[in-house]
């Protein structure tokens, strides 16, 4: 188990500043998604709350805490480096469907939002949440 932990957890770009780098990205991104997309979960405009689509058809309330997970709990995760992985999977679903799904017949300027926040994330999935990370951390305590 400690094993599989270790493996889905530790990343180290191998490099002060590489990792610094990786720090300062997912931190910034982390901080956009929460503030632009998270925050517009809580606050109504014209009277009403945001309208969440849901192309896959899923139940309203599932689909409803799917995006507020993705857009509220994840980018936490992400800027403590906290199961970074893991973490990111539910927010990569969201946004790729997004980009294939919902807007796929929006112009490209449209699209570029779900498409560049997909491919950020896959990076950090990729690349894990690197040395300056509470995973980092908490894997030299194991």
């Amino acid at each position: 188990m400690t094993e599989i932990l270790k493996q889905i957890l530790y990343s180290d770009l191998g490099s002060a500043l590489s990792n610094a780098a990786l720090l300062a990205f997912r931190v910034l991104l982390a901080v956009e998604l929460f503030r632009v997309h998270g925050m517009k979960k809580f606050r109504t405009e014209n009277g009403q709350k945001e309208q969440v689509p849901n192309p896959l058809h899923l139940p309203e309330k599932l689909n409803g805490l799917v995006a507020v997970f993705s857009d509220t709990v994840v980018p936490i995760f992400i800027i403590l480096g906290l199961g970074t992985r893991l973490a990111v999977l539910p927010t990569i679903g969201v946004t790729a469907v997004g980009y294939f799904v919902v807007h796929r017949k929006d112009s490209p300027e449209v699209r570029d939002v779900p498409y560049m926040y997909t491919l950020s994330l896959l990076l950090i999935l990729a690349l894990g949440a690197g040395k300056y990370s509470l995973d980092y951390y908490l894997l030299n305590l194991l």
